[in-house]
């Protein structure tokens, strides 16, 4: 948690602050992106929780298929399509063609090039968040910390059900999992399933987003500012 003089600790959950200055005023929050789908750390394996993500907001099965394998095809180094997936020949097909990147995601916006990602997929529409708020690109291991995924990623999470999800936001509203052992303890007999793709070791949360927004007299015409920072974690303060 963050604090600042005078005031209460901010957990990095993306709650939104609001603290009136005085003829004006800023809404912040804090976003751990540990908690969220990495891109850049996804794999054939991992694959499986966007694939559930996307089902959950609403994308159909064929359609995550699709996505999923256009993903990896998109960052990894080869030419070889996965079954759902595509390469530089299918982009370089489009009315306005391009190339695969062959790389690491460089931005979450560059999803809208990817085979099967709509803009309603990936910012939502008025019934859907859309998935943007649930990824990052940041972080390579493809395992989400259990103490900062939002709802809709846990419960993407293989063998994760809604009363599970409930009583781990419950608990993480006054505690902490923390270590491997007490996800086992926490999951119980679902901890196989889940164990590939989650941790709660306490120094994975090291890179974090700040949104800040300030106003003067309305908080609708403010000024938005988003930065994503790391926490050097070798230095105790």
């Amino acid at each position: 948690a963050v604090v600042l003089e005078g005031m209460e600790a901010w957990k990095p959950d993306g709650t939104p602050h609001t603290v009136d200055t005085g003829g004006g005023g800023y809404s912040a929050r804090i976003i751990d992106e540990s908690g969220k789908i990495s891109l850049n750390g996804l794999t054939d394996s991992s694959g499986i929780i966007l694939k559930n993500l996307l089902i959950s907001q609403g994308t159909s099965r064929e359609n995550a298929d699709v996505i999923v394998d256009s993903i990896l095809d998109w960052k990894d180094g080869d030419d070889l399509h996965r079954l759902g997936g595509a390469e530089t020949d299918y982009y370089l097909s489009l009315e306005k063609p391009y190339k695969a990147r062959n790389a690491d995601f460089e931005s979450l916006e560059e999803l809208v090039l990817v085979k099967g990602i709509t803009p309603e997929i990936l910012y939502g529409t008025d019934g859907t968040k859309g998935i943007f708020p649930f990824l990052t690109i940041y972080g390579k291991t493809g395992q989400i910390n259990i103490n900062a995924a939002p709802k809709e990623v846990l419960a993407a999470l293989p063998g994760m059900d809604a009363a599970m999800v409930e009583r781990i936001v419950t608990f993480r509203g006054s505690s902490e999992i923390r270590g491997n052992a007490a996800v086992k303890d926490f999951l119980g007999a679902s901890y196989p399933l889940m164990a590939p793709y989650v941790n709660a070791d306490p120094g994975a949360s090291s890179l974090f987003t700040v949104e800040a927004t300030g106003y003067t007299d309305d908080v609708k015409k403010g000024h938005s500012i988003r930065a994503t920072i790391t926490l050097d974690r070798s230095h105790q303060f």
